[in-house]
């Protein structure tokens, strides 16, 4: 089974595990699902590992097809927070069925990894880790937007959190499966966490200068809410409080208005500066790793977060 085959396969799992008799679950779960996406951490799983010498596909199936249940039930809560209306180009959940329908369809996905992790022991543990370092970085972005300090400090820890950790227990979960060496496994695990890093960092970027057509969602809902890169990089070490006061005595829309003063600056080419100096780290720790078809594609990946349009 190529790596083509094994991600098919992934698909065809969750959507045969997000099954229901309870139709608005089934249908709202299957909506988000064939709207598709780039499928990143399921692949860092499945790559991570046939690079420590992983061969039985069907085994790391389940694991990759958990992973990207969990990144997709986050993104159906995201669109509910942020009142998104397209993602992946289609609309979103709580666009279609409302609100309360996508809270619960979230929350439906998150329960079914259960079904599919039930089997692996003690790589539930990792599971564990890595999804509750994804919600308290959510919380935390949450909670620096709603208190105006979001500021380079935070976002790093944000980013870290929500983002870098689903990565790198994505590569952990691969590679402990694989029955790596521990060398292996760390060095996999750091792979994913700056690749997490760098493929936050861009998508921040793209929020910002891209349009909502070529992103395939809602365009400009960080800025909006005092969140993201840009908004941390224009406050240095201050609160994104202090922007919005000064261009808020400027301007009837104040998002407008820092947009114009991120885009003036050289905050975005420091944005992408940073992404591609992790994701330079991320290849970097493959050395340890033996030079193999899966080891390759793994650097390719880190070179596709970074140059990407959406």
């Amino acid at each position: 089974m190529n790596q083509a085959q094994a991600l098919q396969a992934v698909e065809q799992l969750m959507m045969a595990t997000v099954e229901s008799e309870v139709e608005v679950l089934r249908d709202a779960s299957r909506h988000i699902l064939a709207a598709g996406g780039k499928r990143m951490r399921p692949r860092v799983t499945l790559l991570a590992y046939e690079a420590v010498g992983g061969t039985d596909m069907d085994a790391v199936l389940p694991v990759a097809a958990a992973v990207e249940l969990v990144h997709t039930a986050t993104l159906v809560h995201d669109d509910i927070n942020d009142h998104g209306l397209m993602r992946r180009g289609r609309q979103t959940i709580n666009a279609i069925w409302g609100r309360t329908f996508a809270l619960l369809t979230g929350d439906f996905l998150f329960t079914k990894v259960y079904t599919l992790m039930a089997p692996y022991g003690d790589l539930n543990i990792i599971f564990a880790e890595m999804t509750s370092q994804l919600v308290e970085g959510e919380t935390l972005q949450a909670a620096a937007a709603k208190e105006g300090k979001l500021n380079r400090e935070t976002y790093a820890r944000i980013i870290a959190k929500k983002t870098a950790s689903l990565f790198a227990g994505a590569a952990k979960l691969g590679a402990t499966l694989g029955k790596g060496t521990p060398q292996q496994i760390e060095a996999l695990y750091q792979y994913g966490f700056n690749l997490g890093l760098a493929f936050q960092i861009v998508d921040d970027i793209l929020d910002l200068i891209a349009d909502s057509q070529k992103l395939g969602k809602t365009a400009g809902i960080d800025l909006a809410q005092g969140k993201g890169l840009a908004v941390a990089l224009a406050n240095g070490g201050n609160g994104a409080q202090t922007a919005v006061a000064v261009v808020e005595a400027q301007e009837e829309d104040p998002g407008a208005a820092l947009k114009r003063k991120l885009l003036q600056g050289n905050y975005i080419e420091e944005g992408w500066q940073q992404a591609r100096q992790l994701a330079a780290l991320a290849k970097l720790q493959l050395n340890t790793l033996p030079s193999s078809v899966a080891r390759d594609e793994l650097l390719r990946l880190a070179d596709a977060a970074v140059e990407r349009e959406y």
